[in-house]
């Protein structure tokens, strides 16, 4: 039996450089609560992603939950995409919010202007777009319908951690961009995440709200939960972030391989390479047309696991199909996304995976298909 290959694999540093980051601890005893590692983090972050300011969460989460606290947020609906991970719907719905789901566009799975300013009423409050497998939404659209309708924007940026559209750091975009620093992502620091904006009022909010709410030593503002992330957790992103970009440069060269090896075959279809995005090659989902592939996703899923390679219905059930959503909304509304949670499958991509496991990879697929 060939060995096992993950969907994905944690990035992470020398371990004699992550002991060497930690070491003071053991002088300090600090281990939480905005300490040195913990800011030294947070400067650095500023300066990798090109965001005036950030604060960061024990989860990406909880960064999408609390932005939307510290935006005022706390009754209305808000215009999101169901092709995301539950997190994103879940923050909407634990902060007291209705989400209103809007379709994907066909071509980079990311929610579809077009339709997001139909569903606009006097109750919507704001929107929470999704930046898919590192493809940037349509920013400018976004942006502009929601200027004209008085609406907040908070991007979900889980996927696009070190990406940038057009020179600028993608967490720069809308009144604030979230991102997840979980194991499985690009760049990690176990489990954390960060918000990202320019309104420097957020900063203070966003740092209180995180600690139970707390001002001062006498003083609690807001019914605020534990989401502050720790010094073991800042240590690691900071040495995660040191080879960050050659983590990058490395899924690049495993993505050129997919595209290499898949190209030419008939019924699949390859995430776009997007004009004026850096991307950071976090997934590699691959569409299977069946009525041309002949065959359908599932049947590619159940020949990869018993080759022994892991792959990802990722996002699938959409949103809306999941057992706490679906009596209240029909996937029916949002067609493309359930046609696409369906027939997409992410294949494993990470830094370490060798041009020979992508061939084998690869080979399972292009066997798969019915002539």
């Amino acid at each position: 039996m060939n060995k096992k290959i993950l969907v994905t694999r944690s990035s992470m540093p020398p371990m004699d450089e992550y002991i060497n980051e930690i070491k003071e601890m053991w002088d300090t005893h600090w281990l939480t609560n905005a300490g040195k590692k913990h800011e030294e983090l947070r400067g650095l972050l500023k300066d990798y992603l090109g965001v005036k300011d950030l604060e960061l969460f024990t989860n990406g989460h909880m960064a999408l939950e609390l932005s939307l606290a510290a935006l005022g947020l706390s009754s209305g609906e808000v215009i999101t995409s169901p092709f995301t991970f539950v997190s994103t719907t879940n923050a909407i719905v634990r902060s007291g919010l209705k989400p209103v789901f809007c379709d994907i566009k066909e071509d980079d799975y990311t929610m579809d202007p077009d339709k997001m300013e139909a569903l606009i009423t006097k109750d919507t409050v704001a929107v929470m777009p999704i930046h898919v497998y590192g493809n940037v939404c349509d920013i400018e659209r976004i942006q502009e319908i929601a200027d004209r309708h008085g609406l907040k924007v908070i991007y979900d940026a889980a996927h696009t951690f070190g990406e940038s559209y057009k020179g600028r750091g993608i967490g720069s975009y809308g009144d604030i961009s979230c991102f997840s620093f979980h194991a499985t992502k690009v760049y990690n620091t176990i489990e954390g995440g960060a918000a990202c904006f320019a309104d420097a009022s957020l900063g203070e909010k966003l740092a209180q709200m995180r600690d139970f709410g707390i001002v001062d030593e006498e003083r609690v503002a807001y019914a605020g939960p534990n989401a502050k992330m720790h010094e073991f957790s800042a240590a690691m992103g900071i040495c995660n972030l040191r080879h960050v970009d050659e983590e990058i440069a490395k899924r690049a060269k495993v993505s050129a391989r997919y595209r290499e090896r898949l190209k030419d075959i008939d019924g699949l279809i390859l995430n776009p390479v997007k004009k004026d995005v850096r991307s950071n090659h976090a997934y590699f989902p691959v569409v299977f047309e069946e009525e041309v592939f002949g065959v359908s996703r599932d049947v590619v899923f159940d020949a990869l696991n018993k080759n022994n390679i892991g792959a990802r219905k990722y996002f699938y059930p959409i949103t809306t199909a999941v057992e706490c959503y679906r009596d209240t909304y029909d996937p029916l509304d949002t067609p493309i996304a359930k046609r696409i949670s369906e027939s997409v499958l992410t294949l494993p991509i990470y830094a370490d995976l060798t041009m020979d496991e992508v061939d084998r990879i690869c080979d399972v697929v292009g066997g798969c298909r019915r002539a």
